[in-house]
């Protein structure tokens, strides 16, 4: 390919000659030349930056960490989440100990700042279960200068403790934070509760739920309800009623600083006899709500919690009483009823939140949402379905598809085996300037095989090569059978074909 090269060379004209190359081996070529043909030009942090991320997400790993090791050499200033970006890369390619053994390299890097690669490892290996290495990592790298914030890494920590029902050692976590020089923040105390009550330590949560009365909840925010609410269904399935309801006292003047006017309006009689421990929790839930001064936040974060447990009808309920109280549903409790709708296999019902609820409400769908059902839709086999609303996303104005929503319809239709339809999508989605990964090529171009559709396996392998990416053996396997019925000239051609691989 021949590149036109300006007469005088600027750093970001070689990040938008890099980005817009299909092949990003050509992009390195790119890359490479700069140096040799502008003697006086040097690449910045935004150039290496476009050229790691061009090299990881086409799975160039090998050619990514050659361009990061130049970047060492050069000294480049360079920010943080150049090297997230790279251990995400490293990660995804099942190289963790690559990823580690980058961020123990960063001091020869002109980075001052680790704070975001720093959690962006620690996120990796709790993912990966392995806790030992990040606790480790964070007790040896926490109390250094670079890394500007513990609190996420703590809260990161917290969770996967929590996760593997170690809420003491959590609590122990919890309570030396005050010694790395950081307050615990609502997620802190949300992580925590839901890890103490789940392990059943209720008497450590209320101590908890009392810290936060001083500590976060001094002005009644109506967030908090989340984590009250937590602690008293806990209480209420452990047949403790009575101190739930206590406990809900407190919680209405101290936490949420009611006004005494509304509590005054709650009658929680019912909830004394402790004989519906559902319909108790649902009148405690309410009287959370409607307790507090009404607010977005409060009914936000109630419906988001009933949602996440898939609690579909009460969390309704909270929609339709902050519709009465004249309050307008936003984006983000949509998400989270359209995703508990394809939790529980309710596509249609999810569908009819886009369609319907969210016209009604006046409220326009994202991409983010239409994802959501797209791979509901893809995961019970409705990838027709979901195809065609595709189409209406370009009819709506400032909702434009993008990779993830072209990669759900493709893995969607190729599970269903409809191969030629996958075709057509990820033709869309070159014209985007977009394109899949390896092993959606590999599938499609298997299955077209299989179809006996060998021009078309043919443009896509060709359009797959010249995107630097490497077809799988059983896929050249696959085009070799079907253009060669007769297994003698399918060996043939086999043989053929693994000479000149290894040409």
């Amino acid at each position: 390919m021949t590149v036109k090269w300006p007469r005088f060379l600027i750093p970001t004209q070689v990040s938008q000659m890099i980005r817009t190359q299909k092949n990003p081996l050509t992009a390195l070529k790119i890359f490479n030349e700069a140096k040799s043909k502008f003697p006086n030009y040097r690449h910045n942090g935004p150039v290496y930056a476009t050229m790691i991320n061009v090299l990881g997400s086409s799975g160039r790993i090998a050619e990514m960490r050659e361009v990061i090791d130049q970047m060492k050499e050069d000294f480049c200033p360079c920010k943080d989440s150049v090297f997230s970006s790279a251990m995400k890369m490293y990660a995804r390619a099942g190289l963790v100990d690559e990823a580690v053994s980058l961020f123990k390299i960063l001091p020869q890097f002109n980075c001052v700042n680790w704070t975001v690669s720093f959690n962006t490892l620690l996120r990796i290996l709790v993912k990966e279960s392995k806790l030992k290495l990040a606790c480790r990592l964070f007790l040896e790298n926490s109390s250094g200068w670079e890394v500007k914030s513990r609190i996420g890494s703590l809260n990161l920590l917290m969770d996967a403790l929590c996760q593997i029902h170690r809420s003491d050692l959590a609590l122990h976590v919890f309570q030396e934070m005050r010694y790395q020089c950081c307050n615990p923040d609502r997620e802190s105390y949300r992580i925590l509760m839901r890890g103490l009550c789940d392990d059943g330590r209720l008497h450590e949560a209320t101590h908890l739920l009392y810290s936060m009365f001083w500590r976060i909840s001094q002005k009644g925010s109506g967030e908090d309800v989340a984590i009250y609410r937590t602690l008293l269904d806990a209480l209420c399935d452990n047949g403790q009623v009575e101190e739930a309801l206590e406990i809900l006292g407190k919680v209405l003047k101290k936490g949420l600083r009611a006004p005494n006017r509304c509590r005054g309006r709650l009658d929680l009689s019912y909830c004394r006899n402790g004989e519906d421990i559902e319909r108790t929790k649902g009148l405690i839930n309410e009287a959370l709500v409607r307790g507090a001064i009404p607010s977005t936040a409060s009914y936000s974060a109630m419906a988001d919690d009933l949602y996440s447990e898939c609690k579909i009808r009460e969390a309704d309920q909270v929609l339709d009483e902050m519709r009465e109280r004249g309050f307008k549903p936003t984006l983000l409790i949509y998400e989270a009823k359209t995703a508990a709708l394809c939790r529980c296999s309710k596509v249609e019902e999810a569908v009819k939140v886009i369609e319907e609820e969210m016209v009604k409400d006046g409220c326009v769908p994202t991409v983010r949402l239409y994802n959501i059902v797209l791979k509901g839709l893809c995961h019970e086999g409705k990838s027709a379905l979901a195809v065609g609303y595709l189409e209406k996303m370009t009819k709506q104005v400032g909702c434009v598809a993008d990779k993830e929503t072209y990669s759900i319809l493709m893995d969607g239709l190729c599970c269903e085996g409809r191969f030629v339809e996958a075709s057509v999508i990820l033709e869309k989605m070159i014209i985007r300037s977009s394109s899949p990964g390896v092993e959606t090529y590999n599938t499609l171009v298997r299955g077209l095989c299989l179809m006996g559709r060998q021009y078309d396996s043919v443009i896509w392998l060709e359009e797959m090569v010249s995107q630097g990416k490497l077809p799988a053996v059983s896929v050249w396997d696959s085009l070799v059978a079907s253009v060669c019925p007769n297994m003698t000239e399918a060996g043939v051609c086999s043989e053929t074909l693994e000479k000149l691989c290894g040409c």
